[in-house]
Formats: C-alpha cells, structure tokens, sequence
C-alpha cells in the first residue's frame, strides 16, 4: 500500500472544518440513571481503532528502507507490538460476534477494551521512537511516509482515549474531530 506523502497531522487539522471533539454519536452513549452512569462502545469503531494500530505498523514496516535503517531489534518490537495488538483485536471480535455495542462499564469488556487501547499506545510508541530514528538515516520521502502513518495512528490512538474519555484527563485536551479520525482511518486503509 502507497500512502499518499502531503498528508501530516498538521493538514489534518488544518484542512478540517469541524472544530472540537465531534465523535460519531454511534461511536459512544453515555447514559446516567440516578448515580450510575453507563457507556456504551460501538463493536466497529473499536475494531476500527485496532485495525489501524496493525496496518500502521505494517504499512511502517513495508518499506524496503526502514527494516534495515531500524535494525532487527528495532523491527522486532514493532512487530511484537504489531502482534500483541493483533491477538487482543481476535479475542475482542470472537468475544463481541455479532453484537453491535458493548457496555464498557462490563468488567469482561472493559478488559478487553483496555487491552486493545493499550497495545495501540505500545504500536505508536514504537512508532513514534522509530520514526525519530529515521530523521536521520533515510529520505526525506521515506520519513514523509512514515511520518504521514504515525501521524495517522496517533490521531486514532486519541480518538480511542478521547472515546473512553481518557484524553481529557491525562492531557486536558479534546480529542479529533470525526473529519480527523475519518482521514487517519483513510491513511491507514481501515475503511
């Protein structure tokens, strides 16, 4: 897969219209009754967020230059990072078949959920530690092209915390527009 070199996190920001965290309302419902407060996950967008933690790593990996600039210990992390993630994204989608949302205030889900977030965060700092290691070993045109996934999956990664409402309290931040996750998601060939 080709990814397309002009597009960066910078654009992706730039070039959106929507301002603030717009998240699909079929992504997430929160629901309070009396004290207790319940969310609940759409089964795709999460499948959708873990997808684009392994192509990102893949898509890295697939080019001819990095593997050998990186070094074999570098690669191996990627991929095991890549195949953690992998592996909590069968068990999420065996565990959820057919279902179309999930209640993440389930210990059973919340598990699994926490799992795949935190592979994805594993993948991107890998990638982002590779990518810092590329600056000075590749192209320009091969560090515009991993830069553009990283920059993709990173934007995914906040549109998971940002779902789980993890953003706003680690960072004091908003997470993506739906504009910004779309285009990652785009980037990384997850449709």
């Amino acid at each position: 897969m080709r990814i397309p070199m002009t597009i960066s996190r910078r654009s992706f920001l730039r070039n959106t219209a929507l301002a603030g965290t717009a998240l699909a309302a079929a992504a997430c419902t929160v629901t309070t009754s009396g004290n207790v407060t319940t969310v609940t996950l759409n089964v795709a967008t999460i499948e959708k967020y873990a997808k684009a933690g392994v192509s990102a790593a893949t898509t890295v990996l697939g080019i001819a230059a990095v593997a050998s600039a990186l070094g074999s210990s570098v690669v191996a992390e990627i991929e095991a990072g890549g195949a953690l993630l992998n592996t909590a994204l069968a068990a999420f989608t065996s565990a959820a078949g057919s279902s179309v949302t999930i209640s993440y205030d389930d210990t059973n889900w919340k598990t699994r959920v926490d799992s795949l977030l935190t592979d994805l965060d594993s993948v991107v700092a890998s990638l982002s530690s590779a990518l810092t290691t590329l600056k000075a070993s590749v192209s320009s045109s091969v560090v515009s092209t991993v830069s553009t996934a990283v920059n993709a999956v990173q934007t995914v990664l906040n549109a998971f915390e940002a779902l789980l409402g993890t953003v706003m309290l680690k960072r004091g931040i908003a997470g993506p527009t739906q504009a910004e996750i779309d285009n990652a998601l785009k980037v990384l060939g997850v449709a």
